[in-house]
């Protein structure tokens, strides 16, 4: 079993049966009790819930601050190993620990699972950021680190913090609000020189025609806005893409080398 850091206190998918409706939940969760606004009116809830906010920031921080280089990779948690997607996921994150970047994950099943798996035939680390959810959500079996997580909001700044670019296989809501949120970022500034890779062309196609036919063509983003993400089928593009696009955000060190440069 991975060492596993609790945080004071990103989704699976395969064949797997789908997680229950929100009738069928067996627990409330930290993230629904603060989003709450009846929990919180007794006097101070929400004023002690910052300490434990705190707490799992510090300890996110703690768990990652040494980890180096890192991708952050996401995808369906309901996509097993005979999905072709599956297996094109354990080989990108083999590809990239192998150049030297560890790979960052939400800890659970499916695409999850296939880089993390990827990650350790690379011989790279592979970390897990896993969440407390409303349903049981067990870590896969290739992790060498596992940090849990309570709320959404702690957990999605670690997978961007720690990391120099997004893969974004198929998934869901959750994938997608990965990738928005890293172009927010991207087009606000508040990031730089991270680059977002979209893996599955046909899968993608119907949203890239959206976002470059109705957005960009409506002026709701501007036109280089487009070229903030990239789409392709084939593991060794997002690697070299990821490699060749390598303008670490952190401040550089003695000799112009940063930190969080992968060798080579």
């Amino acid at each position: 079993m991975p060492p596993s850091v609790p945080a004071g206190g990103s989704g699976p998918e395969g064949p797997r049966p789908e997680a229950p409706r929100p009738e069928a939940r067996r627990a409330e969760t930290e993230d629904e009790r603060l989003l709450d606004v009846q929990n919180g009116l007794a006097f101070g809830m929400d004023a002690w819930r910052v300490f434990r906010i705190m707490g799992e920031f510090v300890e996110g921080f703690e768990a990652l601050t040494n980890l180096g280089p890192a991708v952050s990779i996401f995808g369906s948690a309901r996509m097993g190993p005979d999905d072709p997607h599956y297996q094109a996921c354990v080989d990108t994150s083999r590809l990239l620990a192998e150049a030297g970047y560890a790979i960052i994950t939400g800890g659970g099943p499916g695409i999850m699972e296939a880089a993390n798996k990827g990650a350790q035939l690379g011989g790279g680390p592979s970390i897990g950021c896993n969440i407390e959810l409303p349903f049981e959500q067990f870590d896969n079996p290739h992790l060498d680190v596992s940090v849990d997580f309570r709320y959404f909001f702690v957990r999605k700044t670690m997978f961007v913090k720690y990391a120099q670019a997004f893969v974004i296989f198929p998934g869901g809501f959750g994938t997608l609000d990965e990738l928005f949120e890293a172009l927010t970022l991207i087009q606000t500034g508040k990031i730089r020189d991270f680059p977002v890779v979209l893996f599955g062309v046909d899968y993608f196609r119907g949203l890239m025609d959206w976002i470059e036919g109705t957005l960009a063509r409506e002026g709701k983003i501007a036109a280089e806005d487009l070229e903030l993400v990239s789409c392709t089928d084939d593991p060794e593009e997002v690697r070299d893409h990821i490699i060749g696009h390598r303008k670490p955000r952190q401040a550089s060190q003695p000799g112009g080398r940063r930190a969080t440069d992968p060798a080579g």
